[in-house]
């Protein structure tokens, strides 16, 4: 797991191997015995190959499922005035539901967004089972979901800068968080990606900011990376400008003259900050969206105090705060 605990995340963890041969097998399995801490975290043997790749396969699709399913209750939430973190935190109470988590705008990095589409397509064309054979209904559905949910994040940035009597097009966007999850600076399959491409083609302005990321290859370089016409580019409209892309450091100058802005990744850097703080160095109220939770909701009253509108994934009881305000206001 990218991140300060890289190392240990490999080290310090239980993993599964096998061997085409018992040759292999004894072999790979001595080589994993003296580099991980096996002591602790036991490691597994399988018989063959296709048993361990299956393991590593319907474990991260199965967490791209629960992440997907918590989609449509995300939904269902900012439609029925729900705070779905504060469900999800009630629900983790229970030992045995202690790993589920918030989806934010996309699950990102190197595995979950692709396992379980590399499971299927082995199954087509390694393994030989026909098409019209529709065995696989929930993995690639979590995938489509998992893909698109990012989308979602420019429409609530659409309505709250709509709310506010603005227009998302020709508005200065910042977003805070390039890479695909917190405190890292790995931005691949990232979820902020997705908001970025469908923000500017509906006409905004984007800004971008994260104290981890250096350069947003994806979109630096979109026309060649990851691979030549195999940029997420080639969805969307009106992306040639992106190649000009910075990301910022300095989060006090990036917030200058914008007009909204996404919290996209849960970086201890945004957790910490202040709505006041942030008003002072934009000048003037904003459209503020959070995708991960990552505002509780003492900040959520103090943005709508200072005259700024506020959305957020999976969070419906932000409107009564909202009218709470306005009440006070009266």
């Amino acid at each position: 797991m990218p991140g300060r605990q890289y190392v240990a995340s490999i080290r310090d963890f239980w993993r599964v191997c096998a061997g085409c041969n018992r040759e292999a097998r004894d072999r790979v399995e001595k080589f994993l015995h003296e580099v991980l801490n096996t002591k602790d975290f036991p490691l597994t043997v399988m018989d063959r190959p296709i048993e361990s790749e299956t393991t590593k396969i319907v474990e991260n699709s199965y967490r791209a499922t629960t992440l997907a399913f918590l989609n449509e209750w995300s939904i269902f939430a900012e439609r029925n005035g729900v705070d779905l973190i504060k469900v999800i935190n009630a629900i983790k109470m229970r030992p045995t539901h202690s790993n589920i988590i918030f989806p934010g705008p996309g699950i990102g990095g190197y595995c979950l967004p692709k396992d379980g589409g590399l499971g299927y397509w082995a199954y087509r064309h390694i393994l030989g089972f026909e098409d019209g054979d529709d065995i696989f209904q929930i993995t690639p559905t979590a995938i489509d979901v998992n893909d698109t949910r990012a989308l979602h994040v420019a429409e609530l940035t659409r309505d709250a800068l709509r709310n506010m009597g603005r227009y998302i097009a020709g508005a200065d966007v910042l977003i805070c968080g390039a890479s695909y999850r917190q405190d890292v600076g790995d931005t691949r399959y990232s979820g902020s990606e997705l908001v970025v491409r469908k923000l500017t083609e509906m006409g905004a302005e984007m800004h971008i900011h994260d104290p981890y990321v250096e350069h947003w290859y994806e979109l630096e370089t979109q026309d060649v990376y990851p691979a030549p016409g195999l940029s997420w580019a080639r969805f969307f409209r009106n992306q040639d400008g992106l190649t000009e892309s910075k990301v910022q450091k300095d989060l006090a100058g990036a917030c200058k003259d914008i007009e909204a802005i996404i919290f996209a990744v849960p970086h201890e850097q945004y957790l910490q900050l202040n709505p006041d703080e942030i008003i002072k160095w934009v000048g003037e109220p904003i459209a503020v969206i959070d995708c991960f939770g990552i505002l509780p909701d003492d900040k959520i009253r103090r943005y709508f105090e200072l005259g700024c509108e506020v959305k957020a994934l999976g969070r419906g009881h932000i409107q009564r705060i909202k009218e709470q305000v306005r009440k006070q206001k009266r």
